[in-house]
């Protein structure tokens, strides 16, 4: 059993501190808003970040954004235990992550920036994707750890976790676009979407996405599981990158315009990224 903390009990975070203490491993649990903290049967509950990292040999962290994390860890960073290490699990952008893991190095602790996909279903499942960057001994030490919640794999160093997740965004973003516009086709068409996704499995077109948001799409179900906000958080990230590395992506920059549509206009921040199906009917009066 391995003692440590997580920071951050929402949609994602929550299922996440309840694999790990099914796993077998002492979880302290902190949330900006208390109660979600102390709905984790099993977790101790802590009143302050600094309170939750006292001690821990690793804390993870699944907060919003690269701003709710820096905010944490300077409120925490007195508290952390020499030679611990923060593996950062929420999506945010390399270079907070490099900026982070400097911060950290100065204190002797270390940093794996471990981005996941898979939405809600994948942390209840325990099947995300994790994507990892960072140093391979620092990776190796907290492996075991992650293949409680998925399968991790080393990426890189420091920030290419949160580059391979820029790059995971950008496909589900397009896809989640044309599976939309699949979707409306078949089913003003005069087929049925259902049977059509039955027929297209295994085929190249065949992917989660057109399985399970394909569904939801066609049987208007679009509880959140992975947030518009959220996508577009990462969208203006893949954007951003892109700038710097001097590259145009005109897909992404196409899609990321109809989920902002879908937000501002439509009130969609908070429905799930299949969504988008909404704002495709709007646009075609319907």
């Amino acid at each position: 059993m391995t003692e440590l903390a997580l920071l951050g009990t929402g949609l994602m975070g929550a299922p996440m501190a309840r694999n790990l203490i099914a796993s077998g491993h002492g979880v302290t649990v902190w949330n900006r808003s208390p109660d979600k903290a102390r709905a984790i049967a099993g977790a101790r509950v802590a009143e302050t970040p600094g309170a939750a990292v006292a001690g821990q040999p690793i804390v993870i962290s699944m907060l919003s954004d690269g701003a709710a994390s820096d905010a944490v860890q300077r409120v925490a960073m007195d508290a952390f235990a020499a030679g611990a290490i923060w593996v950062e699990m929420g999506s945010i952008k390399p270079e907070e992550a490099r900026t982070h893991a400097e911060r950290f190095a100065a204190r002797g602790v270390g940093y794996v920036d471990a981005p996941v996909s898979g939405g809600t279903k994948g942390a209840e499942g325990a099947t995300l994707a994790i994507m990892a960057g960072g140093e391979t001994g620092t990776f190796a030490a907290v492996a075991p750890i992650l293949g409680a919640l998925g399968r991790p794999v080393h990426v890189g160093p420091v920030g290419a976790g949160q580059l391979a997740k820029l790059a995971n965004q950008a496909i589900v973003a397009c896809t989640i676009g044309a599976v939309a516009e699949a979707m409306l086709l078949l089913e003003r068409g005069g087929a049925d979407p259902a049977a059509v996704r039955a027929a297209l499995k295994g085929g190249f077109a065949d992917s989660v996405i057109l399985q399970q948001h394909g569904r939801r799409m066609t049987e208007g179900d679009f509880e959140p599981g992975g947030l518009v906000k959220f996508q577009i958080k990462d969208l203006d990230n893949v954007l951003d990158a892109a700038a710097q590395a001097g590259l145009e992506l005109p897909a992404v920059a196409a899609v990321n315009d109809r989920f902002k549509v879908l937000r501002d206009a439509m009130d969609g921040a908070d429905l799930d990224h299949s969504a988008l199906y909404l704002e495709l009917k709007r646009r075609n009066g319907l």
